[in-house]
């Protein structure tokens, strides 16, 4: 059933008060996160539009009554606003500019925004391409994982033209719980890459402290209790920890798509100068699991670096 919605009173979000309008939303990539985002905006009463790779994955959305659209440029030519949130930076560019794209497409005066974790410069590229087109793009990508997505709580951080940032910011508050601007076109992608980086660290500590508590006999769980609540507290230890105790290593962000960003971390580095080793220790440890056969688990399957040494 299509959400209805009277669009002359407020809506409450649960972060605050917006005021839904007519604006046809679409989003393309409805996997592991997207699908959750795409559904909070629905569940706002925005006319959802949708594509995705694998049409199975927007089943939930489609039975709650957003529109099929046979290919990303159909969703831009038909909406007002454009969520994207795909695999990797060739996905991005292919979507966005190709002959029959997201930017080709998409109707002068309407936004797009990408929420894909990808090259700062790519971001750039496409805003230009935008601008071109009398087209406004945003570069947003998101921290939180999946439980982030379902709950609404996610970091968003982004780049592009602050006004039209604000133009969105209800429709972010729908997804997150942390919206915050960084500045010009690709400076969401920039913090992205502080923020994986920052991540790639913690990962190494938290599965490096399992490893340790077990090699010395002491209750993992037991030592969680004490270490999370402390100064090594983290969103890995209180999110990610359990998981690993209790063998579970489904995807809230898949390790194949966590090298990808480690990669886009690395050249970035290299291309400012500067020496990033633990982030480098961090990609070799996660590109073996991955040869290993691990790429489509959860970056929690880390541990398997150090259990099975």
């Amino acid at each position: 059933m299509v959400p209805t919605v009277d669009f002359g009173k407020f809506l409450h979000s649960g972060r605050g008060m917006i005021e839904p309008s007519p604006t046809k939303i679409g989003f393309i990539g409805t996997g592991v996160m997207g699908a959750s985002m795409a559904g909070h905006l629905q569940g706002a009463g925005y006319e959802l539009h949708v594509h995705n790779r694998t049409k199975a994955k927007a089943a939930k959305l489609l039975d709650a009554g957003a529109v099929w659209e046979a290919t990303p440029g159909d969703v831009a030519a038909g909406c007002d606003v454009t969520f994207t949130i795909v695999g990797f930076p060739p996905d991005v560019e292919a979507i966005f500019l190709s002959e029959s794209g997201l930017i080709a497409s998409a109707k002068p005066g309407s936004i797009l925004v990408d929420m894909t974790t990808s090259r700062p410069d790519l971001a750039m590229k496409i805003a230009e391409a935008g601008k071109s087109k009398g087209v406004e793009v945003l570069d947003a990508p998101v921290s939180g994982g999946d439980v982030g997505a379902r709950n609404g709580t996610l970091s968003i951080m982004v780049g592009g033209n602050r006004d039209t940032f604000e133009s969105l910011h209800g429709h972010f508050a729908l997804m997150g719980a942390n919206v915050v601007y960084q500045g010009a076109a690709g400076s969401g992608q920039h913090t992205k890459m502080c923020n994986q980086i920052a991540i790639a660290g913690s990962m190494l500590g938290m599965c490096e402290a399992l490893a340790y508590a077990h090699s010395s006999g002491l209750d993992p769980e037991t030592v969680l209790q004490s270490i999370t609540k402390g100064a090594a507290g983290s969103w890995s230890l209180d999110n990610l920890a359990p998981r690993i105790l209790q063998g579970d290593y489904d995807p809230g962000f898949y390790i194949k798509h966590y090298i990808k960003d480690l990669g886009i971390a690395l050249e970035t580095a290299k291309a400012m100068d500067l020496k990033m080793p633990a982030l480098e220790s961090a990609t070799k440890l996660y590109d073996r699991l991955a040869d290993e056969g691990f790429g489509d688990c959860g970056t929690q399957a880390l541990c398997e670096a150090y259990f099975k040494q």
